[in-house]
């Protein structure tokens, strides 16, 4: 007969993924599923096969590069901020990115990104697509694509998680385009949390999965013969109706129900997690949704973006720093700071680093001269974007602006150039092509783009 500890520790040894889940599903394991959870994602992280992931890190309204990654000290144009040393010799960023300065041996800076989009809606989708929107091709957002060459069918969680994304000025940045609503993004925490400026238990809330549980009083036989009779009706609606919307009705019906059905909808509970790893990546919406990104990385989810795009309910664009420039960044820089930095540390405890991809970036960056009201404008012409983690060779500034961050002066890197970039981190090949809405058929990345060799692992 075996002992009491037996019985409570079951052997997980050689458990896949699936078998994992369907024991977790007939109570097999016991107890709570974050007990069994953290052994088996670290022997998944040391699996040779396991695929690479990619989490977007979005700054919502375009973030100053003079006042984060690319400081001008001791010109006109370099403002109130001081740069302070990184981990790596003679690279330097913002003082009120601390954290983040001593883990920049795992940071790729891009310090010569240049684009002429400078209007909000038509840059975010041109960053997230890496085609301009023009003509009437829909093109598909880069979580979408990522999720098409990554993702799984059968996954119990969907392949692309959007995590409180601003979609009013660009809702086709966040649109599977041509390559259908299978590829779309499911969104969490896309209504503004109640009242609290701080973050804490509101925010976090608000990044719940809808509906995910039964209605009280309602028990799971009868509310399974509803979801078949429903399953039954809308197939016969489909039988008569085979356009777009239906068929991405029924996708995301489907969806919900596997994702109801499944346990790995325990990713979405972060009240699984330590109070104190909670508290490190911040009480705040921003935060807690980069440690909801490491949960669903670690459960396969090929792409998951989260936006920070400011610190009130109405602050959606708040990088937008036409005014009050310095105070706002300061303020975003605290909250990016700890829960971008956690979030390195957190992957790289558990095996995943190597294989996840981190990007940052937003839709262009802020003019190097201040405005009267201390604030800086839409900038395209010379900004910076981050890479970090799998795929990537860390620890260098790559390219260079001119002494007043007016001009690129070395190795300009466009919009292409970085999702090919990208692309090449995550084992993708940028020149693949989709067959597009018009019949035509489309790279991955616009044929112009060029990888950039040199921050490739």
């Amino acid at each position: 007969m075996r002992n009491r500890s037996e019985l409570q520790e079951p052997n997980l040894d050689g458990l896949s993924r699936r078998d994992w889940l369907r024991l977790s599903a007939l109570g097999a394991l016991g107890g709570s599923v974050s007990g069994w959870f953290e052994p088996f994602a670290a022997r998944a992280a040391d699996d040779p096969q396991r695929r690479r992931a990619c989490i977007l890190l979005w700054m919502s309204g375009g973030p100053s590069q003079m006042d984060t990654f690319d400081l001008k000290p001791g010109h006109e144009n370099g403002g109130k901020f001081k740069e302070i040393a990184t981990q790596v010799p003679g690279m330097k960023i913002s003082e009120h990115l601390p954290q983040l300065a001593a883990r920049a041996e795992h940071l790729a800076i891009m310090r010569s990104m240049t684009s002429k989009e400078g209007d909000h809606g038509r840059a975010t989708q041109f960053v997230h697509t890496g085609y301009l929107p023009v003509g009437a091709i829909r093109y598909p957002t880069l979580g979408s694509l990522v999720a098409n060459e990554l993702g799984s069918p059968a996954a119990e969680l969907p392949n692309f998680v959007s995590i409180a994304p601003f979609r009013t000025l660009a809702p086709a940045a966040y649109s599977a385009g041509f390559l259908g609503p299978r590829y779309a993004p499911l969104l969490v925490g896309n209504r503004a949390p109640a009242a609290d400026p701080s973050g804490g238990a509101a925010a976090a809330d608000s990044l719940n999965v809808d509906d995910m549980e039964l209605p009280a009083g309602l028990d799971g036989s009868r509310a399974a013969a509803r979801l078949e009779l429903l399953g039954s009706l809308n197939e016969r609606f489909l039988g008569d109706h085979t356009d777009a919307p239906a068929v991405g009705h029924k996708m995301a019906y489907e969806r919900a129900v596997r994702l109801m059905r499944s346990p790995a909808g325990h990713a979405f509970k972060l009240e699984e997690e330590p109070d104190k790893l909670r508290d490190s990546y911040g009480r705040n919406r921003f935060g807690q949704g980069c440690l909801l990104a490491r949960r669903l990385v670690e459960r396969g989810v090929p792409f998951v973006e989260v936006t920070l795009g400011g610190l009130g309910d109405n602050n959606a664009l708040g990088w937008d720093t036409h005014a009050e420039n310095f105070e706002t960044v300061q303020k975003l820089s605290k909250v990016l700071d700890p829960a971008w930095s956690t979030l390195l540390d957190d992957l790289k405890d558990r095996g995943l680093l190597d294989t996840t991809l981190i990007v940052w970036m937003g839709e262009f960056g802020r003019t190097p001269k201040i405005n009267p009201a201390s604030g800086r404008d839409h900038f395209p012409q010379a900004w910076s974007t981050v890479l970090a983690g799998g795929g990537i060779r860390g620890g260098q500034a790559y390219g260079r602006t001119s002494a007043d961050g007016m001009t690129v002066e070395d190795r300009p890197v466009t919009v292409p150039d970085l999702l090919a970039t990208a692309c090449r981190a995550l084992g993708i090949d940028p020149t693949k092509q989709n067959n597009s809405n018009l019949g035509r058929p489309i790279r991955i990345a616009d044929p112009s783009a060029k990888p950039v060799a040199e921050v490739l692992a």
